[in-house]
C-alpha cells in the first residue's frame, strides 16, 4: 500500500511542477551577431537584441510587460585610481580594487529601470549602472567606496563604455521586442552575455542569456596575442621598430 501511495504523491508533485512552469511567461531572445570580428579598420557596430514573450496558454498577453536588456562584458579585475594635485603636480593618490568590473556595460529598457522595479530587485540582478555589483577587495569605508565606484561609472561614461538607454526596447502587441545597442571603436574584445528580463508588476517572471564574442582578427589578433602571451619577445619588437623608426628619420632628415 505504501507504494502506490508513494507514486500517487510523486505524480501530483510532478503535475504540480508541470503546472506552475506552464503558468510561466517565456522569453525567446536572439541577437544579430554572436561573433563581432574587429579588423583594423573598425569604428564600431550596432547589435541588434530581439526576440519574443510566449505566455502561458488561456491567459492574455500584458500590457504591462516590460523589457530589460543587460550587455556586458568582458569582466575583469580593474584598479581605479584617483589623482590629486601635489605642489602644481599630478599624482595618483588613493587606488581602489574591484574584482568583477566589466569593460563594457549598456542597459537598455522599455521604460527607466526605476520605474519598472525597486532598488533591491535592480540590485539583485545588477540592473542599472547605480546596481553594479564590482566585488571590491579587501575592506574599504562605504563612502570611499562610493566614491571610487562613481569615478568609474563616470569614466567609462565619458568613453562610451557604459551606457544607460531607458526608453529604448520596442515591445510590439506585448509579444515582439527589440533593442539596439551600439558599440564604440574602443569596445574591449572578450567574451560577452546579453541578459533578457520580463519584468511584470515589478517582478522578474522570465530570464535568458545569451553569449557574444568580440575578437580581434588579421595583424590586431597577432598584436594582442603576442603583448598578452609573450610580454617579453613583444617589448623587444616595440623598442627595435622604435629604433628603427628613430634611425629612418634621422637619416633622411640628413639626405634633405
Amino acid at each position: 500500500m505504501q507504494l502506490p501511495a508513494l507514486l500517487a504523491r510523486s505524480f501530483a508533485v510532478f503535475v504540480i511542477a508541470l503546472l506552475t512552469v506552464a503558468a510561466t511567461p517565456v522569453l525567446v531572445p536572439e541577437v544579430s551577431q554572436d561573433r563581432i570580428s574587429i579588423r583594423g579598420d573598425f569604428s564600431g557596430a550596432q547589435l541588434l537584441l530581439f526576440g519574443a514573450i510566449t505566455y502561458p496558454p488561456g491567459t492574455r498577453n500584458t500590457d504591462e510587460a516590460n523589457i530589460v536588456v543587460v550587455l556586458k562584458g568582458p569582466v575583469e579585475s580593474i584598479v581605479v585610481r584617483e589623482k590629486q594635485q601635489i605642489a602644481g603636480i599630478w599624482i595618483n593618490a588613493a587606488s581602489s580594487e574591484f574584482r568583477s568590473a566589466p569593460g563594457f556595460y549598456a542597459i537598455a529598457s522599455s521604460r527607466p529601470v526605476d520605474e519598472i522595479v525597486d532598488s533591491k530587485t535592480a540590485d539583485i540582478y545588477e540592473l542599472g549602472l547605480n546596481h553594479l555589483q564590482l566585488s571590491p577587495a579587501g575592506a574599504i569605508d562605504s563612502s570611499e567606496l562610493d566614491r571610487f565606484v562613481t569615478g568609474l561609472v563616470d569614466l567609462n561614461s565619458r568613453s562610451n563604455l557604459f551606457k544607460n538607454l531607458p526608453d529604448s526596447v520596442k515591445i510590439t502587441n506585448s509579444v515582439l521586442y527589440q533593442a539596439r545597442i551600439n558599440l564604440p571603436a574602443s569596445v574591449p574584445v572578450g567574451d560577452y552575455t546579453a541578459e533578457t528580463f520580463l519584468i511584470i508588476d515589478g517582478r522578474v517572471e522570465a530570464a535568458e542569456v545569451k553569449n557574444i564574442t568580440i575578437e580581434k582578427i588579421g595583424m590586431g589578433r597577432f598584436i594582442t596575442n603576442l603583448s598578452q602571451n609573450n610580454g617579453f619577445l613583444y617589448g623587444l619588437i616595440a623598442v627595435f621598430i622604435s629604433v628603427f623608426l628613430g634611425w629612418s628619420a634621422g637619416y633622411l632628415f640628413r639626405k634633405m
